[in-house]
């Protein structure tokens, strides 16, 4: 089951027209990569519960057909936290063990590894873990003699965390986990399901992951993971085609033979680079973007159908789908322009401003420092 139901509101204003488990990672929706990874692994068969957008991840996969996955959906009109909405589909994974995975979760990590070490523990429940260098952003794991469950720890300040061991959101179960969750109620694994485990003294296990992992929880995090699957530093599928070390280029693209690219580069379906326009890595452009004469973008992700004019500079941003940034503006380091705005010719957005949805800003406008 991919956990596909929540708001990603930490993500805003990306998630402004769509849910978590669809921000693209090198084009391709984090979601994608997800059940690419576990049919590698051998799951044949899905289930994603959705709330938010959810016609954004329909529409998308259909019944997984382009994934190579057999996958159903259970809406919730009313969210049932993750351990509420895996009881909802009971009767889809109640047959044997299951896999229960987060949906913003961009990891290579072993399923097959975690699967085998999961059913030789003999427990009701097994968590991957990974270690963190800051404990204090995630809940953490403490563990007692061979690697069973002892007890957890939400976000502990610094100095002050019994283990680095981050909960990382991928779990095995056995059906009997059923049997602690209640019916059509909001209930969490973490919060509750997990801790009422430890106090009736049930036994369950964690195991730590070799691979990468990356929550994508944040925009500070889903800039990392993107440009770590650019890099290789996370086993995903890069499309298109490498026509030069560290530069992928999707079919129909056109590249002006002026146009200078500093990989690592990532260019999409039926884009088009102007006259002179820079390039610079690590960068990432959707499918039908448009990059006009001179403009120059260094370590930008840009979503779909966005239009970047003549003369403009973009530094670190993040563009929503189908923004329209006209001639000789300027975008600081790290800010965020929502799907669809229109920023007028001339204008300056400062570092770290983030534009909401459909925003409009006049020409010669200022925007934040």
């Amino acid at each position: 089951m991919v956990l596909a139901a929540g708001l990603g509101t930490r993500l805003r204003p990306l998630t402004g027209s769509i849910s978590k488990p669809m921000v693209p990672i090198v084009n391709r929706p984090v979601m994608y990569h997800i059940l690419s990874l576990v049919k590698k692994h051998g799951f044949d068969k899905a289930v994603a519960n959705l709330h938010y957008h959810p016609h954004a991840i329909t529409n998308y996969f259909g019944r997984g057909q382009n994934v190579g996955i057999e996958l159903r959906y259970s809406l919730e009109p009313k969210l049932l936290g993750t351990a509420g909405g895996v009881k909802n589909v009971e009767n889809f994974l109640g047959g044997g063990s299951f896999l229960v995975i987060s949906g913003d979760a961009l990891t290579d990590l072993d399923l097959t590894r975690l699967a085998r070490q999961h059913q030789e523990a003999g427990g009701i429940a097994s968590l991957a873990l990974k270690r963190v260098k800051d404990p204090s952003r995630f809940g953490v794991v403490i563990q007692g003699e061979n690697n069973r469950i002892a007890g957890f720890q939400e976000k502990p300040p610094p100095g002050e965390e019994l283990s680095n061991l981050c909960n990382c959101g991928i779990y095995i179960f056995e059906p009997e986990i059923f049997d602690y969750i209640p019916e059509k109620s909001f209930y969490d694994f973490g919060k509750q399901v997990f801790p009422n485990l430890v106090a009736r003294g049930v036994p369950f296990y964690g195991f730590e992951i070799d691979g990468y992992w990356n929550d994508v929880g944040s925009l500070a995090q889903y800039r990392i993971g993107n440009f770590d699957a650019l890099t290789g530093q996370v086993k995903v599928e890069i499309p298109g085609e490498e026509i030069l070390p560290g530069i992928h280029v999707g079919k129909g693209t056109y590249i002006s033979k002026t146009a200078r690219l500093e990989p690592p580069v990532l260019l999409g379906d039926y884009c088009r680079v102007g006259e002179g326009a820079s390039l610079i890595g690590p960068l990432t452009v959707g499918d039908h973007s448009v990059i006009e004469a001179g403009a120059s973008l260094e370590g930008v992700i840009k979503w779909r159908a966005a239009q970047t004019g003549a003369g403009a500079q973009v530094t670190g941003g993040i563009i929503g789908t189908g923004a329209h940034i006209r001639d000789d503006v300027h975008i600081g380091d790290r800010a965020v322009v929502g799907d669809r705005c229109v920023i007028g010719a001339g204008s300056v957005i400062g570092p770290e401003v983030k534009l909401e949805p459909f925003t409009v800003i006049e020409a010669e406008s200022h925007i934040g420092n």
